[in-house]
């Protein structure tokens, strides 16, 4: 099949498109736009953004990330921090008052109606831009933060994955995720720098996802867990849906923890593994588990190194938990300072701030953020005891919760569609935990409220914690549903799978 883009209203051959892109750069230079100029691209995945994105490209563009529904008020701080001379923007996106901004759909109009003098898009000047894409980091540990990337490092992690994964121009890849994150721009990056055909599907809405995968005959999917699970809860309902993935030869994973669970039910359900993936912001992609080794998240690709290290920086041997550091040669330049300089980052290895481990044949396996608390003495990481529960069968998310006497309280927000109530919760974690580690409260949704990264979200689940262990309510267990929050949390992901709340 000769390589196409597929959007939900169009196709297009990489002539057409390449054209197109070319229109959008005069259209660009038009306005301005140049070698060097700094450009804030806030929109939702479409044909458009990706015109636009390697336009911008094209051009030596310094190009800044965010995400398309951003608050007004925190784009107004990135664009101040980060020099923004020009914003382009869906039409219904949140931006501050008085912002340079044009709509992209304007840029698609003008470009369609110019000739490009130019033949074919080059992303050469790109390349060798310092402060070629600064992606801001989701924030979901803490205050975001500009991370600064060189175009060459960046476009050569890409090249790397797609060398690892065996990506090749007769795949058709399907990415379930916003193309404003890391692993989302992977993934669109990478059908361009492969030439292989690409699906932009809405990643919110599965069900429709899922017909454009039969349609266009996806080969890989690419998605967080919160995604695939939706998935198989389609398919469990419609189970002729599963003939909507046949052609599918890899689903891939990332952004986000992956249950053992998930996986076995994937095998079972397809006789395909789901392969793990790890990678960051500031390090890039990592590491990926492959259909001949289906371990955890794989190895390091070529030219990278990975070791796992103890509170004093000593290497630790297979098996051993630790923090995860990587060695890359696709390491950030450094992040922004709020004056808008850059503060560099080291060469040599990285600290991840993340736990994990690896195996004897030097296979990844990632607990969790390292973040510490105190209870009782002791000096607990909750994402590690949320990977013993997993072990153990139980998706949980714990959320600690400042207390006088103790240090603190930790409430364990279960994942259950069974809806099991929490004393049912509550005995199978005390088989799987020791006592100091158990939890003061246990609450159960039917699924865990996400971010705008697919990720469990960890601010609502605080407030919904905070709401659990108030004076008023903390004496006693409830199920899930307990408040008008947990209902709103739980609808709000219901959306993903069907396109309306459920009752």
């Amino acid at each position: 099949m000769t390589p196409k883009l597929f959007a939900a209203d169009s196709v297009w051959t990489y002539p057409e498109f390449e054209r197109n892109i070319l229109g959008v750069a005069e259209a660009l230079r038009e306005r301005g736009v140049n070698d060097g100029t700094r450009v804030l691209l806030k929109a939702g995945n479409s044909a458009g953004y990706l015109s636009t994105l390697l336009a911008l490209m094209h051009l030596g563009a310094s190009i800044v990330l965010v995400d398309h529904q951003e608050r007004a008020e925190d784009t107004r701080v990135v664009c101040a921090q980060s020099g923004v001379k020009l914003c382009l923007v869906d039409d219904d996106a949140p931006m501050p008052d008085g912002t340079p901004r044009t709509p992209i759909y304007e840029l698609l109009v003008a470009g369609a109606g110019i000739h490009p003098s130019e033949s074919r898009v080059t992303l050469d000047t790109w390349r060798q831009r310092s402060d070629a894409i600064i992606m801001w980091s989701s924030g979901s540990t803490g205050q975001p933060k500009g991370v600064v990337k060189q175009g060459q490092r960046f476009l050569g992690n890409l090249e790397r994955n797609a060398a690892h994964m065996g990506h090749r121009p007769d795949d058709v890849l399907l990415p379930l995720l916003p193309f404003n994150h890391q692993y989302g721009i992977s993934m669109v990056l990478i059908a361009w720098l492969v030439r292989c055909s690409l699906v932009i599907a809405p990643y919110r809405r599965i069900d429709r996802a899922l017909v454009m995968a039969s349609q266009t005959g996806a080969t890989v999917v690419d998605a967080t867990p919160a995604s695939y699970r939706s998935m198989l809860n389609i398919i469990r309902r419609k189970p002729a849906a599963a003939a909507h993935v046949r052609s599918v030869r890899m689903f891939c994973s990332g952004a986000a923890p992956l249950d053992p669970g998930l996986v076995e039910e994937y095998e079972r359900a397809f006789g395909l593994p789901l392969l793990d993936s790890y990678g960051s912001t500031e390090a890039g992609n990592v590491a990926f588990a492959t259909l001949d080794n289906p371990v955890g998240t794989g190895r390091a690709m070529d030219g990278l190194a990975l070791r796992v290290v103890d509170e004093t920086g000593a290497f630790l041997p297979a098996g051993s938990v630790g923090e995860i550091q990587v060695r890359t040669p696709d390491l950030m330049e450094g992040y922004l300072a709020a004056d808008g300089t850059l503060r560099e980052t080291p060469r040599g290895w990285f600290a991840t701030g993340d736990f994990g481990y690896l195996d004897a044949g030097d296979n990844l396996f990632v607990a969790g953020r390292k973040l510490a608390v105190h209870r009782k003495g002791y000096t607990l990481h909750p994402e590690i005891i949320e990977h013993k529960a997993a072990a153990g069968g139980c998706r949980a998310r714990i959320i600690p919760v400042p207390d006088e006497r103790d240090g603190c309280q930790l409430v364990f927000f279960v994942e259950d569609e069974d809806q099991r109530e929490a004393q049912y919760w509550r005995g199978r974690l005390a088989e799987l935990l020791p006592d100091y580690e158990r939890p003061n409260q246990v609450r159960v949704l039917d699924r865990f409220p996400l971010n705008r990264n697919g990720k469990p979200d960890k601010k609502q689940l605080e407030s919904l914690a905070a709401q659990a262990t108030a004076p008023d309510t903390a004496a006693g267990e409830t199920p899930a549903r307990a408040t008008a929050a947990q209902d709103t949390a739980v609808q709000a992901t219901a959306v993903q799978e069907t396109g309306a709340p459920t009752a």
